[in-house]
């Protein structure tokens, strides 16, 4: 794939780089990808002027067009010619065939046609929102070259994939001002996602300013809370965008907040005080009350009078039943009411709110423990708990979306998110063992740092083709394993993607017994286990009818908060959210990993510029007051190795430190990371390039360089490591380093000159790698796992 590379650019502390000109399809640095693309003319281009002026037809867009001059004044640096109203010349013609509402909604025709010339480009849409949705892929195109400032000549025809393409932000846990949560609704429109999540009340805090209960926000808020103004206003600045937003507030759990201002709506006598940590907390409406459906009843009408959306979302996730199970008059009234346990009590709940969201023009959404049959099939199940999940709601004919594996307030590579297909897929490992294949099967636990070990089973099979294999974790339904790769005659490893990440175990299978490690993500899960003398049964995964896939309508990125506050948002949410956005918008073969990466690169310089999105702005921001100045470099150049722990790993730490709480500092080092190390990434790519040619010289040279850079930097950091004491537990981090860089220049000297190693230094080496691998102010240092396999692959003397 030819990829032609200009100068390179510097954001905060990751480097990325542009094309020089996106003359082939290949190099065109748009995400998400559209449904159709052809480049006209690979030697042709629109070269663009600062006379650059817009012209719409067929709607009212209001002050679109001033933004996106806007736009294109800070993608070009220049200070346009003054708009002229109704220029149908203009060389950017937007021209809508029909006039709809200006109400986004679920049924909103977002399809395009972009045509560019030499003389300009036109964008044909259906309605207003498809003509936004192409004006941000025209915003995409324009580019610089060393000669002129351009956009290629494309011919484009694109729709989604998926209409429902949400993010959710949590304001409960962490409360996030206006501006920054703006900001967001900017980006989501530059993704061409729709919908606006608005997660506003839970255990820690109601952020909905009531005027009928108004002790909410006055006794539960802390006095964080968005006034009916305020929210009035993100409604009118989504829509403009082509954005819905829905509503969430928590029925009937996560009802702390609602504990401390109204106690008697409670299944269990207050007071109550405001709950500071994270986690599932015991306090839940009482369903017998006729005014908890009053107050409910208020509430959704409050709600309809500020969110214009048809759906509103209710939460209905981990109810703990202990105050019900507690409550004699509860248990009388499920008694008398048929109900034959807490399950079924909450669908009762379930059923008389969606009679109050009904009589208010609202449809429910909520998630996956909200699905009961007795509940109307018009609800949307929102699920947390997998495409198995997700299926069987569709299958049992209620609508769905899937937010497993969309969790970007934990740190995962963007490659995982990418690669999590939204239907459910068929399983197609065969587990039949044939004649002459040898089959072995193994039962496992990988401990984990908070809660019961994650137990299963893998089998692997050897046929005449390689091996094949799958996993069955306990009570979920059976995967296949790919990349089964024997690193000894003994040791074995493999990858799945699970609920927790990108899953590799690396063991050792030594007769009866099993030892090592599963990756998950990036951390290392110390696992054991034993042989098993047959296979064992799997649960099948959940297949969907073919008239039953339209029922699952896309997906929603969440951003849980518990470590998320409002100054690191947009590191946490971008840029992976454009590799999501792709798999809701894009068609489901757009699926090329690296070609992803280089288009999410784009996408990231691209969206700080245009969009004005701060996530390198704000990693710079927090390691000034870490450094304690403008002398950032160190901090950037350690950063180029480090990554913060994937998975629940850094919640986990905190809850075993009794730091999992709301006034926990989010202001350390690994808060201020991305989720994966760019730089990291190319290291392993060009470790990957030395094995397969060890006499490139310039792929060896860059490897030197790089290990040369980290290495020299460690002093540096260790001096601001000292001078700060939010710094101090990077000590161990820096000291790896220091060793880490000297071993990978050992390496690649090693391997490129073939110069074998004797069994006592790799065996050195080795050890030095897995105690590099322990955990350190929740961070892992990305470059151990390229050092593994180069060093495995060096041969050994003697």
């Amino acid at each position: 794939m030819p990829n032609k590379l200009t100068s390179t650019i510097i954001l905060s502390s990751l480097i990325y780089t542009l094309p020089l000109s996106a003359q082939t399809l290949a190099e065109l640095p748009l995400m998400p990808w559209p449904q159709q693309v052809e480049v006209k003319n690979s030697d042709g281009k629109w070269i663009l002027n600062n006379e650059l002026d817009i012209y719409i037809e067929g709607d009212e867009l209001n002050d679109a067009t001033a933004r996106w001059r806007e736009r294109i004044e800070a993608q070009t640096g220049w200070q346009l010619t003054p708009h002229q109203a109704q220029n149908a010349q203009a060389p950017i013609k937007i021209l809508i065939e029909k006039k709809v509402a200006n109400l986004p909604s679920v049924q909103m025709d977002e399809s395009y046609q972009l045509i560019t010339d030499s003389n300009g480009s036109t964008i044909k849409a259906a309605t207003r929102f498809g003509a936004m949705r192409g004006m941000e892929t025209l915003l995409q195109l324009i580019q610089t070259d060393g000669e002129n400032t351009f956009v290629p000549l494309v011919t484009i025809n694109d729709k989604p994939r998926f209409a429902w393409r949400g993010v959710m932000l949590d304001s409960a846990r962490h409360f996030l001002p206006i501006n920054d949560i703006l900001r967001q609704i900017d980006g989501m429109a530059a993704a061409k996602l729709n919908v606006f999540h608005w997660h506003l009340t839970d255990d820690q805090g109601w952020r909905f300013e009531s005027q009928r209960y108004p002790k909410l926000q006055q006794l539960a808020s802390d006095g964080q809370y968005y006034t009916q103004q305020q929210m009035r206003q993100v409604v009118e600045y989504a829509k403009e965008r082509g954005i819905r937003v829905v509503p969430e507030i928590d029925f009937p759990g996560h009802a702390s907040a609602i504990a401390v201002a109204y106690p008697e709506l409670i299944s269990a006598a207050g007071p109550y005080q405001m709950q500071r940590h994270w986690g599932v907390h015991q306090p839940l409406l009482d369903p017998t009350q006729e005014q908890v459906y009053q107050f409910t009843d208020a509430l959704i009408e409050e709600l309809t009078t500020i969110f214009s959306d048809e759906y509103i979302h209710i939460g209905g996730d981990e109810v703990d039943p202990t105050q019900w199970e507690n409550n004699p008059l509860i248990q009388e009234f499920m008694k008398k009411n048929n109900l034959k346990d807490t399950h079924a009590l909450q669908a009762y709940f379930n059923q008389r709110l969606e009679k109050i969201l009904t009589s208010h023009q609202r449809k429910m959404v909520g998630w996956d423990e909200i699905q009961h049959p007795t509940l109307s099939k018009n609800i949307v199940i929102q699920s947390w708990q997998g495409q198995d999940s997700l299926g069987h709601s569709a299958q049992e004919g209620f609508q769905g979306l899937l937010s497993t594996g969309f969790y970007l307030d934990q740190s995962q590579s963007a490659a995982y998110h990418y690669r999590n297909e939204i239907l459910p897929r068929p399983f197609t490992v065969d587990v039949n063992v044939k004649q002459g294949e040898q089959a072995q099967s193994w039962q496992f636990e990988i401990e984990r740092l908070k809660g019961s070990p994650v137990k299963g089973s893998f089998t692997l099979i050897k046929g005449s083709d390689g091996w094949r294999g799958f996993i069955d974790f306990a009570g979920k339904s059976r995967r296949a394993v790919d990349h089964i790769e024997w690193l000894s005659p003994s040791q074995v490893t493999f990858s799945v993607d699970t609920w927790m990440g990108e899953t590799r175990p690396v063991v050792i299978l030594n007769k009866q017994s099993l030892s090592g490690y599963t990756m998950i993500g990036n951390t290392r899960y110390p696992t054991t286990g034993t042989s098993l003398a047959d296979t064992p049964e799997g649960i099948a995964p959940t297949t969907l009818d073919a008239d039953k896939m339209s029922n699952i309508r896309g997906g929603e990125i969440a951003l849980w908060a518990e470590n998320i506050r409002a100054p690191i948002i947009d590191v946490k949410l971008w840029p992976r959210a454009f590799a999501v956005s792709e798999r809701l918008w894009s068609a489901q073969n757009v699926n090329n990993e690296e070609d992803m990466y280089r288009r999410l690169n784009a996408a990231d310089a691209w969206s700080s510029v245009s969009v004005g999105l701060q996530q390198h702005a704000q990693t710079a921001r927090e390691f000034t007051r870490l450094a304690n100045g403008a002398e950032i470099e160190p901090l950037q150049i350690l950063a180029e190795t480090v990554e913060p722990a994937h998975y629940y790993t850094r919640h986990h730490l905190k809850f075993r430190e009794n730091q999992y709480h709301q006034y926990e500092p989010l202001n350390r080092f690994v808060d201020a990371l991305p989720a994966e190390s760019t730089q990291g990434r190319a290291f392993k790519q060009h470790i990957d390039t030395l094995m397969a040619k060890p006499n490139d010289k310039t792929n060896q040279q860059w490897l030197i360089n790089k290990l040369t850079r980290w290495q020299n930097n460690v002093p540096q950091a260790q001096a601001l490591i000292k001078q700060n004491v939010n710094l101090a537990r990077l000590a161990p981090v820096a000291e790896n380093m220091q060793q880490l860089s000297a071993i990978g220049l050992e390496l690649v000297e090693h391997y490129s000159t073939n110069k074998p190693l004797t069994e006592q230094r790799k065996t050195t080496i080795f050890q030095q790698l897995e105690k590099s691998a322990v955990l350190h102010d929740e961070v892992v240092i990305a470059i151990i796992e390229p050092l593994e396999t180069l060093l495995r692959h060096i041969p050994t003397k003697g």
